[in-house]
């Protein structure tokens, strides 16, 4: 039934630790954190969105003493992260449904969490995380940059329904968004899993500019 794409959830709690390591030796992904982190004040406030098992994100985020909200709609990641990075915090929530304060998080996290969703669905939640931003706040955002509509593709061995938007539509839409996309790295990347397949990942490093208060 390769054809039919499953919840999110589903996908994920099938996946479990197994996402973890396909995805562990991904440089793009840990030189983004270093730039967060470079940028955020001690004990900052940063929601990580699709936290999954809390590794790499959450974990380097709150060891480096940051207070760490991370979202995930995948309950066995929410154990799992729960259970490997006790020092943050994770809830089982829809991002698209999860009250959220405005100007709440001096950072937010957005690692590949928007795929599943239609493209209205990512641009409202985009526009949703950049309020939530305290003005000058930071948002990193990777996705698989991809110009394709509810395409039904098999990830890691899982049925899933992929929408995206093309790389500089992806730039369009955090603008749109109100952030200042200050850079943008386009690398490849395959996962270490027996049915991983080259893709390519698109980071942008935001911010929420100061006049937006």
């Amino acid at each position: 039934m390769a054809d039919r794409g499953q919840p999110a959830a589903v996908v994920f709690d099938a996946l479990g630790l197994e996402y973890e390591k396909a995805f562990a030796r991904s440089e793009a992904h840990l030189e983004s954190l270093q730039w967060l982190l470079g940028r955020l004040a001690p004990g900052s406030r940063v929601l990580d969105v699709g936290s999954g098992t809390g590794r790499p994100t959450a974990s380097t985020l709150a060891a480096a003493g940051h207070e760490v909200l991370g979202v995930d709609v995948s309950p066995v990641m929410v154990e799992l992260a729960a259970r490997q990075v006790p020092e943050a915090t994770f809830r089982q929530a829809d991002i698209r449904e999860l009250p959220l304060v405005q100007g709440s998080f001096d950072a937010v996290c957005v690692y590949f969490s928007l795929l599943q969703m239609t493209r209205a669905e990512q641009s409202e939640v985009l526009g949703r995380l950049a309020r939530a931003l305290r003005p000058g706040g930071s948002l990193v955002l990777a996705t698989v940059p991809a110009d394709v509509e509810d395409l039904p593709i098999e990830f890691m061995g899982q049925a899933v329904r992929a929408t995206s938007f093309a790389a500089q539509d992806v730039v369009a839409v955090a603008r749109a968004a109100g952030l200042t996309v200050e850079s943008e790295r386009l690398v490849e990347f395959t996962p270490d899993h027996p049915e991983g397949a080259a893709e390519p990942h698109l980071f942008l490093y935001c911010a929420l500019p100061r006049g937006d208060a």
